[in-house]
């Protein structure tokens, strides 16, 4: 597989071609993140890419999205708090300033995290941070990945 879906999140995610989807949801999709620098970070993606903010969606989409991201935020805290003895807090935010349809960040936080940073927005984290190749997704987040969808599972049934 390419890395065209990457170009598509959310068209690649209805065709059933984007690896980083950990569960459909009621109104989108549950995906982890690409980068991993705060393992757990994942994105809740509305399920139509032309949804481009929250008030785009009639009332009952609307809550069914914001239902859908307090799951995954739950699911995340859970499984990211079982795992991590350092876990403190979940961040969740809906910000849309570079990608161009609805979707929300839900970052786990960390005690381990610099001290001029773990009190602060997680988009003060160095930019080198976002790209590192050490952190990127990959094999070795597949159990933290089955940890959530696990989480989210018994959340949602």
């Amino acid at each position: 597989m390419t890395d065209d879906w990457r170009n598509d999140r959310i068209g690649s995610a209805l065709r059933g071609e984007n690896p980083t989807v950990l569960r459909r949801t009621a109104a989108g999709f549950a995906v982890v993140g690409d980068v991993q620098f705060l393992p757990g970070y994942c994105v809740l993606l509305a399920d139509d890419p032309a949804v481009t903010r929250l008030s785009d969606l009639p009332r009952s989409r609307r809550a069914a999205f914001l239902s859908d991201m307090d799951a995954l935020g739950e699911a995340v805290e859970r499984a990211c708090a079982r795992l991590d003895p350092a876990f403190r807090r979940i961040n969740l935010e809906i910000l849309g300033n570079t990608d161009p349809f609805l979707h929300a960040h839900i970052w786990p936080r960390y005690g381990w995290e610099p001290d001029d940073l773990v009190r602060m927005p997680v988009w003060r984290h160095p930019r080198e941070r976002w790209s590192d190749p050490a952190t990127a997704l990959g094999p070795r987040h597949d159990g933290l990945r089955a940890a959530i969808t696990a989480e989210l599972d018994r959340l949602t049934a």
